[in-house]
């Protein structure tokens, strides 16, 4: 069994983490580097780090911030926002990313992809897909889920794969910080058409939504924001309670 793998976000706006409902509504949640440091310490496997206003501001992510959180964890650690050039992620890598997400200049310049996965290899590039479902029918949105597309989730991720995306970041515009789960039935589409691992965005309320989008969702990683930021749901209970369901994780 692949051990299932818990992800903190932070979205950042304005040098400050913040969380929304929907991706509207933001409000504070904290210091990025503070909560960084603290996930590391609590048993995070990963980090997410998304400059949510940087494609909109057309700007690049701010590698200042990126080389204070990376200065203050052990663990793996993915940056989105902004992202359109090797350059861009030259830069990334060398303050101290390991990993990097592409959403709005993928669909933009799909060749993108390729020109990444070449350079960097697959297990560099993180394809983000926010994505709405909008009369049974799963769209891609653009620009911190601002632009409407007409690109299919599933054929677009597909495609992705095939140009060498090495992983899934699939957030469920519609299930965004509602805290009712994960969208199960899309992730388990997901996992059936692509053979990378997907990391579950979008609805985590409880622990019980964790174990549904592991066993249900199929997913291989879940990501959350507020009920981390917030501390409703502690990483060390969280893993403890998926190991008691029968879940692989790293304790």
């Amino acid at each position: 069994m692949v051990t299932k793998r818990i992800i903190p976000c932070l979205d950042i706006k304005d040098g400050r983490t913040v969380k929304g409902v929907n991706f509207v509504g933001l409000r504070d949640a904290g210091d990025p580097v503070e909560l960084a440091d603290r996930y590391s310490k609590e048993g995070a496997d990963e980090l997410v780090f998304l400059d949510i206003t940087a494609t909109k501001d057309k700007r690049k992510t701010m590698i200042d911030m990126v080389e204070k959180v990376a200065r203050k964890v052990n663990i793996p650690f993915t940056v989105g926002g902004g992202i359109s050039s090797v350059d861009d992620v030259n830069a990334l890598l060398r303050a101290g990313a390991d990993k990097v997400s592409i959403n709005s200049s993928a669909v933009k310049n799909p060749q993108l992809i390729n020109d990444l996965a070449n350079k960097f290899g697959s297990q560099c590039v993180v394809l983000a897909v926010d994505a709405k479902n909008i009369n049974g029918e799963w769209k891609i949105f653009l620009v911190g889920g601002r632009v409407e597309t007409e690109l299919n989730l599933f054929d677009w991720v597909k495609e992705g794969v095939d140009r060498g995306a090495g992983e899934i970041l699939f957030t469920s515009m519609n299930n965004d910080g509602t805290k009712d789960g994960f969208a199960n039935d899309a992730l388990k589409k997901l996992s059936e058409i692509v053979n990378v691992p997907i990391i579950a965005s979008g609805g985590a309320g409880t622990v019980q939504h964790f174990v549904d989008t592991f066993k249900e969702g199929q997913a291989d990683a879940a990501l959350a924001a507020s009920v981390f930021h917030f501390k409703e749901i502690e990483i060390v209970d969280l893993k403890n309670a998926l190991a008691e369901e029968g879940l692989k994780v790293r304790l």
